[in-house]
């Protein structure tokens, strides 16, 4: 019994000691990782006061570089100027009329290009075939002693042989137009000398009677009456393999005042004013 006891007695204080044991180790491991942890605690706080510190340095450093900047000058604000905040309905205005005008010119322009394009490709202000010779004097006799010719804006008529000897020292300074008396026809511009107004004939006179002012011209354009200066411009003729071309690239002056190489003279009533007029 008391053997007993014994081993019973022994048994709890080998374990009692044993508890102690494990007891104490595991307070040692529970300590040694407590100041494990506060070295890396106060590690990392040390590393974050050293930050800190720098990054107060750093923005002393720069709290006195802007205090030596020099300070810029600041306008005082004003209110905007009513005038100034409608420019822009201004603006929109002035560009559209800009704008505007200058397609106006560019028409103009294209327009002024388009006529003389036209010039140099045919029609008024070249040289402009009206056919064969002895098919104009014919539409010449056929028309009463006058052929009008649109494309040249001119009046033909013919020029009688018997008065060449007059039309050489007459017009004989204007070899075109001479060359085509030569062939027997005249070219005449069909403007006054005046102003400009489109001269009729009269078929009755067998003259040219203006309109506008009554300047009356013989059948060949020579002046009998009226304000005109001198007699109907004339363009030259020329007569190439019996086709007859007008060119009306070149405007010739009419004849003086005072010029009658063909002695013609009103065949009947005149159809305006009456000859000598002003």
């Amino acid at each position: 019994m008391s053997a007993t006891l014994l081993a019973v007695a022994v048994a709890a204080i080998l374990l009692a000691a044993l508890g102690a044991v494990l007891t104490a180790a595991r307070r040692s491991d529970r300590g040694a990782a407590l100041g494990q942890l506060s070295r890396e605690t106060r590690g990392r706080d040390r590393s974050a006061a050293r930050a800190a510190e720098h990054a107060a340095r750093e923005t002393a450093r720069a709290s006195s570089a802007l205090a030596t900047m020099p300070k810029a000058d600041v306008e005082p604000w004003s209110p905007p100027d009513p005038e100034l905040v409608g420019e822009t309905r201004r603006q929109f205005f002035n560009r559209a009329s800009v704008t505007l005008m200058s397609a106006s010119l560019g028409a103009f322009g294209a327009a002024v290009i388009a006529f003389l394009w036209k010039g140099a490709e045919g029609g008024f202000g070249s040289k402009i075939s009206v056919g064969k010779l002895e098919d104009v004097i014919s539409g010449i006799r056929s028309n009463k002693g006058f052929l009008y010719v649109p494309e040249a804006r001119s009046w033909v008529t013919e020029y009688p042989k018997e008065a060449l000897a007059k039309a050489k020292v007459q017009y004989g300074s204007q070899a075109p137009v001479y060359a085509g008396m030569e062939a027997g026809i005249v070219a005449l511009y069909q403007k006054c000398p005046h102003l400009g107004c489109r001269v009729p004939t009269c078929s009755t006179s067998q003259w040219f009677e203006c309109p506008c002012h009554g300047s009356q011209y013989n059948r060949v354009g020579e002046k009998k009456g009226g304000p005109a200066p001198r007699g109907m411009d004339r363009f030259g003729i020329a007569v190439n393999n019996g086709v007859v071309v007008i060119d009306t690239g070149t405007v010739f002056a009419g004849p003086a005042i005072g010029s009658n190489t063909t002695g013609q003279e009103a065949e009947g009533p005149h159809c305006v004013g009456n000859v000598g007029g002003h």
